[in-house]
């Protein structure tokens, strides 16, 4: 059954800011540090996804370190190295940010909802603009689980003050799809993330964008049941 949406759920990483390139240049320096040679740069963009702890054991053990280095200290080393490297080599996706100021002037709530920690995570929607399209963030470290557990995901539509039935969430990975499905929540999956290296091997949401700037048309063709004279309060 079709159903009215007031609010839309947000990746970050490779739905609206391809970070890869700050990303791997931080666990370059990380690796730099340990004495280890670079990974090449699809390998590091795989482990993209599952939050900083997760990248920074894999980049380890891909570079045959990981049996020498204590983890928390690598992870300090490469969030050190990524403070200094977040938003520079990066770029906003095309069509994100039209579409975000679309998704505003039809009246939906927009919030933020990634497994990158805090303190990046709002730096780097700060230093790209992307802040001010925002109703709220949710990262990896506001909630005790992050995707793909559905809590992170609830916890924004709180925020947000919308019920979850109401809330889509768009991202590029099965980790974004199964905290979706663990919420409750429909997927969509953007075409060009780091989820995979072709359209055969998609991560299997419930629709497929190639921009943010289609999310209007999309959402409003998915909300037949709403009264003719209902609208979406953004201040909801």
């Amino acid at each position: 059954m079709n159903r009215g949406y007031h609010a839309v759920l947000i990746d970050l990483d490779g739905t609206m800011v391809d970070t890869a390139p700050d990303i791997v240049a931080a666990a370059t320096l990380m690796l730099k540090d340990f004495g280890a040679a670079p990974l090449p740069f699809d390998t590091v963009t795989g482990f993209i996804g599952n939050g900083v702890r997760r990248l920074v054991r894999r980049s380890l053990d891909a570079a045959a370190v990981g049996g020498h280095v204590q983890l928390e200290h690598a992870q300090a080393v490469f969030e050190r190295h990524y403070e200094a490297t977040n938003a520079t080599l990066g770029r906003v996706f095309p069509g994100v940010m039209a579409g975000l100021r679309a998704l505003r002037q039809h009246g939906y709530r927009c919030a933020c909802v990634t497994n990158k920690p805090q303190a990046l995570a709002a730096a780097l929607l700060e230093k790209t603009g992307l802040a001010a399209h925002l109703d709220a963030l949710v990262a990896g470290d506001t909630v005790a689980s992050m995707k793909p557990s559905p809590e992170s995901l609830w916890h924004a539509c709180r925020l947000l003050g919308v019920e979850p039935e109401r809330c889509v969430l768009v991202g590029d990975s099965s980790v974004d799809v199964a905290a979706a499905r663990a919420a409750g929540l429909p997927a969509f999956i953007v075409s060009y993330g780091y989820g995979c290296t072709s359209r055969a091997d998609m991560p299997r949401g419930d629709a497929l964008i190639d921009s943010f700037e289609a999310l209007p048309a999309i959402l409003a063709q998915a909300r037949p049941d709403l009264d003719a004279n209902e609208s979406v309060d953004a201040s909801a």
